[in-house]
């Protein structure tokens, strides 16, 4: 997956980035993330399923789990 062209968050803290989410689009509807200090580590999804995950955290839904 190295071809994919990866974007940092525009949250990314002040050293640099060293750890931020990063996202990349892989295709008609696919979507990857990773961990920008465990790059190796991808996670791939809809953007459907990904809308609805952001979505959710925003309503609290996963504050139960914290």
């Amino acid at each position: 997956m190295s071809e994919l062209s990866w974007q940092k968050s525009s949250f990314t803290n002040a050293d640099g980035g060293s750890t931020c989410v990063e996202l990349a689009t892989g295709g008609h509807d696919i979507r990857h993330l990773r961990e920008s200090d465990d790059p190796s580590v991808i996670l791939t999804t809809s953007t459907a399923q990904l809308r609805a995950f952001v979505l959710g955290a925003q309503a609290g839904e996963f504050d139960h789990l914290v």
